[in-house]
């Protein structure tokens, strides 16, 4: 498994935080996943299949179906063709209530016109673990109590939901998903409409669970902080897989996102600055690029994730 930049803070020296020994096939993957969607191709033979403990981020512009493969790893949609699976099992042969123990959803903007408390959203993701209107057990109140205190609001656990700035909704969220004591978070670009500082507390966050992560994230910067592993869609293809140096270069970032950008190596990883239009090219050679070839999508959908052991644009 990769070892982790001895710079980088976030992780402990010679090591990073994936679970050792984890048996072949265990946890969430999804096989050369397709969706259709209003006669649309939205995905197309996209695969992916996360280390046990990592974060891996989806990376790509508006519309490249970052959403719509959460939304199948979830569950909630099925694939028009290729399979999720959870730990060897495709979810449509998996009791949705297993499912829902095992893998914890946080979309964009969740909202409810219904006045609860904090402890109540939280709550919610101890649904299923319980039966039809049985009452909370001791075992849930200490799993609601403990996601609390994980996300540090358990100061604001009898506010009302309506009450709470961007940031501590998300955190909320991530709190209900907690719950579930899952070990597969799925997160849907929370770092939206958040300040500065909010991001960066929920990214130290959401890096420091103890679970399996994927994050859709449009912030390029926050992704090479935060992620172990990155990947990346166009038109709903995989253009690129791999650690963020590898990914990250100015090559992928003007092919996938059009714009130009400098890469500059950082504590740890990689900083992007973007560059205004035309202004003058960037003065470094893109080393990792000249060495990688984009290719046609179908042939990418041929391989798995973590095929290509370097990462970069795939060969």
């Amino acid at each position: 498994m990769r070892q982790a930049p001895p710079t980088d803070g976030r992780r402990p020296e010679g090591g990073d935080r994936t679970r050792r020994g984890a048996p072949a096939g265990a946890g969430l993957h999804a096989e050369r996943v397709s969706r259709l969607i209003g006669g649309g191709l939205v995905l197309d033979g996209v695969t992916l299949a996360p280390r046990p403990g990592e974060t891996v981020g989806l990376l790509g512009p508006n519309g490249s179906g970052k959403s719509t493969l959460l939304r199948l790893l979830s569950g909630v949609l099925a694939p028009s063709a290729g399979v999720v699976a959870l730990d060897g099992t495709p979810l449509d042969r998996t009791a949705r209530r297993a499912v829902a123990r095992r893998v914890a959803a946080v979309e964009q903007n969740a909202h409810t016109q219904t006045e609860l408390t904090v402890r109540d959203v939280v709550a919610l993701g101890r649904v299923p673990h319980r039966r039809a209107w049985t009452p909370m057990s001791a075992a849930d109140a200490d799993a609601v109590a403990a996601a609390l205190e994980r996300t540090g609001l358990t100061g604001t656990a009898d506010r009302s939901w309506h009450t709470l700035s961007g940031g501590e909704r998300q955190r909320a969220q991530i709190a209900r998903a907690l719950a579930q004591e899952p070990s597969e978070l799925l997160l849907d670009e929370p770092t939206n409409h958040l300040d500065i500082q909010y991001q960066l507390d929920l990214m130290e966050l959401v890096a420091g669970l103890p679970v399996t992560t994927v994050i859709a994230l449009h912030d390029l910067n926050l992704a090479a902080m935060y992620c172990d592993r990155l990947l990346v869609l166009c038109g709903g293809r995989v253009v690129a897989e791999g650690t963020p140096p590898r990914v990250l270069t100015p090559a992928l970032i003007e092919e996938v996102y059009g714009v130009r950008a400098e890469v500059e190596p950082g504590p740890g990883h990689p900083v992007i600055r973007f560059l205004r239009r035309g202004s003058e090219p960037p003065r470094h050679s893109d080393a990792p690029a000249a060495e990688a070839r984009t290719t046609p999508g179908p042939e990418r959908s041929d391989r798995r994730w973590g095929a290509n052991p370097e990462g970069g644009i795939r060969p």
